[in-house]
């Protein structure tokens, strides 16, 4: 990919220029250690962690990976020297095509907001996923995001609409999560082909979008409205109180957290961040759907993630929460994908598969039903974690 806006925001975008290398390269092999003695990884990109699971063997950070994140840390991250939003938003709306074959992109309006279909080969028409992309509230757009939406059509055999909500600091909260609340309505009846009833919905967002992810769920859920089979949120920003241990401790490559105050002054304004729609580690999450939360070792956000997932998991809620050593803020975006990026997605899909609905739980007129918290779906709530974030309270396997 081509260098667009210089190394800092490419740094913040995708990391443009630093090539990944494909899966299929053989992965060094790692001696097993216990948690005790465990390798452990500095933020300035040393040895790989291993991470340990139940009784999931070590994992350690592929050579591929660990070469990428070195090459991350010579750049500059966003934010560090001043704040761009023009640059930002002209790398963030810029549109990335593609790279798997054969995907059918078509453009739709849900109201007055813009959207586009995206349909890998073979993929289910009724399975649907709205996909909220990044961008800190003020910048991104659907078509930056087409490449992740036809991996992850591709592996969950979905359709992904990818809605261009309002952004700040033009439209501050809650005007995108209006957009998004009503984009999932949207979606429920009308497919790629148009209006047609789903077999299931899921939504899914990375970085704000992943804030809006989870303050879209908490809305529909309030407003009694129809809610989505399950959520995934990749690398969520979570609490816009900022009061996060990591955003202080983490050399993030990819965004400094000096960015942060900035962008919930455009997103907010006068609003207060303590309210759970923008700040959703702050929510109640009883009555939500399962929950699938993924984000990276080295990122300034990594903890909302881990706070959040204990705060819906102590609500009742399913969580599964995967924090992937080595890893960066939405490393799933960057192509070619990183061993564990494919790795993550495939998580994603195994995730919205195990909550496909039997026909028996759909409701009138093919709308899906909310889910209820069944003992089949409730018996175990999985943390996935680096064995120097886990205690006793998040690694907790069952309810």
């Amino acid at each position: 990919m081509k260098r667009f806006l210089g190394t800092a925001l490419v740094a913040c975008i995708v990391a443009a220029g630093a090539t990944a290398f494909d899966d299929s390269q053989r992965q060094p092999k790692a001696t097993a250690q216990d948690d005790s003695g465990a390798a452990r990884q500095r933020d300035d990109g040393g040895v790989p962690f291993l991470l340990k699971a139940g009784g999931e063997k070590p994992r350690v950070v592929s050579r591929q990976s660990v070469e990428y994140l070195q090459r991350l840390r010579k750049n500059t991250p966003f934010g560090e020297n001043g704040f761009d939003l023009a640059a930002l938003r002209a790398g963030m709306g810029s549109r990335r095509e593609p790279t798997i074959q054969g995907v059918k992109l078509i453009r739709v309006k849900i109201g007055e907001i813009p959207g586009e279909w995206v349909l890998a080969p073979g993929a289910a028409p009724g399975v649907r996923l709205l996909y909220l992309h990044g961008g800190g509230f003020v910048s991104g757009s659907g078509g930056f995001y087409l490449p992740l939406a036809a991996h992850l059509s591709a592996a969950a055999k979905c359709a992904v609409l990818l809605p261009d909500y309002r952004l700040a600091p033009e439209h501050r909260f809650p005007a995108a999560i209006e957009d998004c609340v009503r984009a999932h309505e949207w979606v429920i009846a009308n497919g790629p082909s148009g209006p047609a009833p789903c077999r299931a919905t899921f939504i899914a967002g990375d970085s704000a979008g992943g804030s809006l992810t989870l303050a879209t769920l908490l809305a529909l859920r309030d407003r009694r409205l129809p809610l989505p089979a399950g959520a995934i949120a990749i690398s969520p920003t979570t609490d816009l109180t900022l009061a996060s241990e990591s955003l202080r401790t983490v050399n993030d490559p990819i965004i400094s957290a000096r960015t942060m105050p900035v962008f919930r002054e455009l997103y907010l304004g006068k609003m207060d961040p303590r309210n759970p729609l923008a700040s959703p580690v702050l929510g109640d999450y009883r009555g939500i759907p399962p929950l699938l939360i993924q984000a990276g070792e080295h990122e300034m956000l990594r903890d909302d993630s881990i706070r959040v997932a204990k705060k819906a998991r102590s609500d009742g809620v399913r969580v599964t929460l995967e924090i992937w050593p080595g890893m960066f803020h939405v490393f799933q975006s960057h192509e070619p994908l990183l061993p564990e990026a494919r790795e993550a997605i495939d998580h994603a899909a195994d995730f919205m598969r195990s909550l496909l609905p039997r026909p028996a739980t759909l409701g009138k007129g093919g709308a899906p039903r909310a889910p209820r918290l069944l003992n089949d779906l409730a018996a175990t709530t999985r943390f996935v974690v680096l064995p120097r974030f886990a205690n006793a309270e998040i690694m907790a396997g069952s309810r």
